[in-house]
């Protein structure tokens, strides 16, 4: 069994920062990519930032130079520096991590696993 519990979502003014943490536990053999997604309602999901094990990262130009990825092997968590926010980051924010973990069955489990979700908002 895996989980992956996200925190630091909530209201921010223009110009503001927050900070999301992810945090994967359970029979984890490895992770590869970890990253966060963003959906509006109504919209599809869209990825917003991914990081493999090693460092490299992939981000959507609109958020280039404002969001920083980085993630802790150790503790198998991601976190997700957010400045400068917008009115248009407004979004609940997903985390995900590519993930190989133990199956109650016995055996290895290799697929994606999600966070709850949580909301930024970004408002004056």
């Amino acid at each position: 069994q895996v989980q992956l519990v996200e925190s630091g979502g909530g209201l921010v003014q223009p110009g503001g920062s927050l900070r999301l943490s992810c945090a994967a536990s359970g029979t984890i053999s490895s992770i590869s990519p970890m990253g966060w997604y963003r959906q509006v309602r109504g919209e599809e999901r869209d990825l917003v930032v991914s990081i493999t094990r090693g460092g490299s990262t992939n981000a959507l130009d609109s958020v280039k130079g404002r969001f920083t990825i980085s993630r802790d092997n150790a503790k198998n968590t991601v976190y997700l520096q957010m400045n400068s926010l917008k009115p248009e980051d407004t979004a609940v924010y997903y985390c995900y991590g590519d993930i190989i973990a133990a199956s109650t069955g016995g055996g290895l489990i290799h697929r994606d696993y999600w966070g709850q979700g949580t909301q930024v908002t970004v408002s004056s």
